[in-house]
């Protein structure tokens, strides 16, 4: 006889749909049972269907859309978005991300200023606390489908002798060419991480419970290894791909 199964029945109920998700037998997309089936078929209530399915929303697996249903998210699925990364020069000589998206921001970003934290002085070279000009866009593309939200950071240390000491900087991607104007010759290196989303961030960015974010750095550098500037990328990670071409 088979060893009884003793997990509490929520804890069951995940645990099926979670290996039918991962087995293909609820394809991503697809509505999963309703909670009254499968109420009756584990002989709970729906309240335990509910606790069950938390959790698999919790693990990214499941999204619920209201008035319509509970729907199953493989992470086997290939995303419906591949982002080329890397930033290319236009023929006017400018400068433009590689996947070309036309990204519009939310409201005009305004310079504000902030001092440098720990983590990002370390990537920038820059003693914590220098003082810099700091950039916050929500940008959308793709009639609103599309959303990110980008950071720019300038040290004040980069601009001295220029004339931004006056003024402030563009944001980028304007400000490759002003960097570029001032005598340098730019190129890029980014960082990428995962983490789970601040509730703000999830809320600008319409994340469904338990999607992470893609947190991407992008630093500006001179030729000479100095770094110029810092950005900050946060992106949906449930159905977005990034490529490299190497």
């Amino acid at each position: 006889m088979p060893p009884q199964n003793t997990q509490p029945k929520y804890r069951q109920i995940a645990d099926y749909l979670r290996q039918g998700i991962l087995d293909g037998t609820y394809p991503a997309g697809q509505p999963l049972p309703s909670e009254e089936s499968l109420a009756k078929q584990f002989g709970v209530t729906r309240p335990t269907v509910r606790q069950g399915l938390t959790e698999l929303r919790a693990s990214g697996l499941v999204e619920v859309i209201m008035g319509r249903g509970t729907f199953a998210r493989s992470p086997h699925s290939r995303p419906s978005l591949t982002r080329p990364r890397g930033v290319r020069r236009t023929p006017d000589g400018g400068y433009a991300d590689a996947d070309a998206i036309r990204w519009a921001n939310a409201e005009p970003p305004v310079a504000t200023r902030t001092d440098a934290p720990l983590a990002l002085a370390d990537l920038l070279r820059i003693p914590p606390g220098e003082p810099m000009f700091t950039y916050d866009a929500l940008q959308t593309a793709d009639n609103g489908r599309l959303r990110q939200l980008h950071r720019t950071y300038v040290p004040f240390s980069v601009l001295v002798d220029t004339k931004y000491e006056e003024e402030a900087p563009p944001p980028a991607p304007e400000l490759y060419t002003a960097l570029a104007d001032l005598g340098h010759e730019l190129h890029f290196t980014e960082y990428i991480r995962t983490r789970m989303p601040l509730p703000d961030q999830a809320q600008a960015l319409r994340l469904p419970e338990g999607v992470p974010l893609l947190h991407i750095i992008r630093v500006t550098l001179t030729t000479q290894e100095k770094p110029l500037a810092l950005e900050e990328f946060h992106l949906p990670g449930d159905d977005l791909e990034l490529s490299f071409r190497l």
